[in-house]
């Protein structure tokens, strides 16, 4: 065991430990075991390299305006107070921190998710693990912090104030450019779906009842314009997230940071994420408001709604309560204007649509698969509704020039980006890829639906129509059984009515009426 001390006291640690003394009173402070999400980590490994690299720049340039002023062989610079890392310890801090930021050592980062002190923990414990791998690489011990210090050295010029939320705003745009794909890759699917189904016809509900005709093609188009706007509301996240107050220090003063590190930290960082980040114009208000957060997962939050809306209206269309074994393809019901006999769907299914059995859905019922992936995505959507709460609450409680709750502000936003992309991944593999329309079964339903009569509304008017509708229900009729009994209209004009083309068109105009006469 090796011994670390801070101001507060002594504490003892594994002698191959990574981390330190702060880390270690963090976790025993902060008793929470979620897990601190990786890619947070990976981001601070990448802000940790552009600072030392700025710091190099920095020091290359102080000695190229000042050379007379440096006595050869000297490790100082004027003021003789200021100490300059040395060139070797440099190089192995950078590449610790591109280990880090590959996340490597992340068992050593043990420091919870749910954590105080505005993320000052979360600082310490990468600080510690940077500074203990390039001690290794330098030959010397862990903890030796003589030679390189978490806090004089890993953390050269740098603020937890700084540094954890730039790197949060990092983390955040690497995921947003998955979220992006995602959307884009299960959009891509629902049109392929839209174009296929184009015509065939089905059912429209409103307020859960049957309503008037519509098709497959509507039904999933209209989730195609909801992607797009998903889609482009989360492209323009990166104009409210890039804003960064790297080289702000402790509130966004600069306070104890050379002007020069403030410019050009940030084209390092630039650099190496190959992200839009920007130094902010105010880094005081960077630093104190956290509203680009709430702004940002305010879009997460209506992608969110949509992919909810998506996956309970699949899950309803195709559960047993909107095709009860009951219904079976009526052999005398045909598609207007094709053969009749359409035949039973291959298999014998009942169900106008079917979703892909996954797994078992129940120990005691046998056969009985459920709809498990619309039921994660409902789930992971309350998540996230859960989230934007905790996110608007505590944004709003930063007092004056910090806010305290970034840690878990941040958890909560990185945490709804993952179940987003999540969603949407398995969505596009486990639901829609194997996702089968039966148009058989669902055109019988509609033509032996009353909705169906709305179609006929400006040919023989409502009350024909509703006497129509009244025979189908009585008499357990399909539209062409009931009109052959009552004689409203003339076979084929029915027949005409009733052809997808006709019926999905939008509106009707007088040559519509005159062309069914």
């Amino acid at each position: 065991m090796r011994k670390e001390n801070d101001f507060i006291g002594e504490r003892e640690l594994p002698d191959d430990a990574l981390y330190g003394i702060h880390a270690l009173r963090a976790r025993e402070n902060f008793p929470d075991r979620t897990t601190f999400l990786i890619e947070w980590y990976k981001a601070i490994g990448m802000v940790k390299k552009s600072c030392y690299l700025t710091y190099i720049d920095y020091k290359r340039a102080a000695r190229e305006k000042y050379p007379e002023d440096v006595p050869k062989g000297s490790t100082h610079f004027l003021p003789a107070t200021f100490p300059w890392i040395r060139d070797e310890v440099l190089h192995a801090l950078i590449e610790a921190a591109e280990d880090v930021a590959r996340g490597l050592h992340f068992s050593d980062f043990i420091v919870p998710a749910v954590s105080g002190g505005a993320g000052t923990s979360i600082n310490m414990n990468v600080n510690e693990i940077i500074a203990n791998v390039a001690l290794k690489a330098l030959g010397e011990e862990p903890g030796n912090y003589s030679l390189i210090d978490p806090i004089g050295d890993a953390n050269i010029f740098q603020s937890t104030n700084d540094v954890v939320p730039t790197s949060l705003k990092v983390a955040v745009m690497f995921l947003l450019k998955d979220l992006e794909n995602a959307i884009n890759d299960l959009r891509f699917i629902n049109e392929q779906k839209e174009v296929k189904h184009q015509s065939d016809l089905r059912i429209g509900y409103t307020q859960m009842q049957e309503a008037v005709p519509s098709s497959f093609g509507k039904f999933f188009s209209a989730y195609s314009e909801a992607l797009s706007r998903d889609w482009w509301r989360v492209s323009k996240c990166f104009e409210r997230i890039k804003v960064v107050n790297l080289g702000g220090s402790a509130i966004g003063t600069g306070i104890a940071v050379p002007r020069f590190f403030i410019m050009e930290a940030i084209h390092n960082l630039q650099k190496i994420t190959n992200l839009p980040v920007t130094r902010s114009e105010n880094l005081s208000d960077t630093t104190s408001n956290l509203d680009s957060f709430v702004e940002v997962h305010a879009t997460l939050k209506a992608h969110a709604v949509n992919l909810e809306k998506l996956s309970s209206d699949i899950r309803l269309l195709a559960s047993d309560l909107c095709n009860p074994t009951s219904t079976k393809v009526d052999q005398n019901s045909h598609k207007p204007g094709e053969p009749a006999n359409p035949g039973q769907p291959e298999g014998g299914s009942h169900h106008q649509m079917v979703i892909p059995q996954r797994q078992l859905g129940s120990s005691i019922m046998p056969g009985k698969i459920n709809p498990v992936i619309p039921e994660f995505v409902i789930s992971a959507a309350h998540k996230i509704y859960a989230n934007d709460q905790l996110i608007t609450a505590l944004c709003a409680q930063g007092c004056l020039e910090l806010n305290a709750y970034l840690p878990v502000i941040g958890h909560a936003l990185l945490e709804s980006l993952e179940l987003l992309i999540a969603c949407n991944q398995t969505l596009k593999k486990n639901l829609f890829e194997e996702l089968v329309i039966h148009p058989s079964i669902s055109r019988n339903q509609l033509f032996r639906s009353p909705a169906i009569t709305t179609a006929l509304l400006p040919f023989v008017g409502y009350h024909k129509a509703s006497i129509l509708a009244s025979q189908m229900k009585t008499k357990n009729q399909d539209i062409f059984e009931a009109n052959r009994e009552l004689k409203i209209l003339k076979e084929e004009k029915l027949q005409s009515i009733l052809k997808p083309e006709n019926l999905l068109k939008l509106g009707y105009t007088l040559g519509d009426l005159l062309d069914a006469v």
